[in-house]
């Protein structure tokens, strides 16, 4: 029988950018946006505040865009504060290069296993499905999920008793599977 896990966002990350009043490193999005117009160009901004001043930023989301080129869906869930939409925007690669940031997950999601009756079979297969794209390491979702210490989750890989066909060492973002013997 195969097991359903699902890594999901608790909340917005913690964004990872240089303040330029107090030099703290971390900002937090609180899901607002600012759309500035320009006669027939547009302008539009994710706001932040850093996490140690209060001091708020802004995120480029769109320069200089001509007001018709914008979908109306687009510019209607800016005017909302759609939350969803700051979700998605801080996950797309161009936003985040255009703006020098990275994201710290930390503390930011949490594993749904679906229950813990998978836990006392001798052999099980998982399959972990990501709702966001929430870099972690698979043996940090192993151990989470089967109540195991990390140290045990690599012991079991080396025994050759855990099996997956991505490397389960390094930080994935991505869907996969794998058998646990015990």
């Amino acid at each position: 029988m195969l097991n359903d896990w699902v890594v999901m966002p608790t909340c917005l990350p913690t964004i990872l950018r240089r303040c330029p009043a107090c030099a703290s490193g971390r900002f937090r999005a609180n899901g607002k946006f600012r759309v500035n117009a320009h006669h027939k160009l547009l302008d539009a901004w994710l706001l932040m505040l850093c996490t140690a001043c209060g001091d708020t930023a802004k995120l480029t989301v769109l320069e200089r865009m001509n007001v018709r080129s914008v979908r109306p869906e687009l510019l209607d869930r800016m005017h909302d504060n759609d939350p969803g939409l700051a979700a998605e925007l801080l996950q797309d690669p161009v936003v985040r290069r255009r703006n020098h940031i990275a994201l710290d997950w930390d503390n930011a999601w949490r594993l749904d296993t679906g229950g813990s009756d998978h836990l006392d079979r001798e052999v099980i297969d998982v399959s972990v499905r990501f709702a966001a794209r929430i870099p972690v390491r698979p043996v940090r979702l192993i151990a989470e999920g089967c109540g195991l210490s990390r140290a045990e989750v690599e012991r079991t890989i080396t025994e050759g008793k855990l099996v997956s066909a991505v490397r389960l060492s390094s930080k994935l973002s991505g869907d996969f599977t794998f058998t646990l013997k015990r």
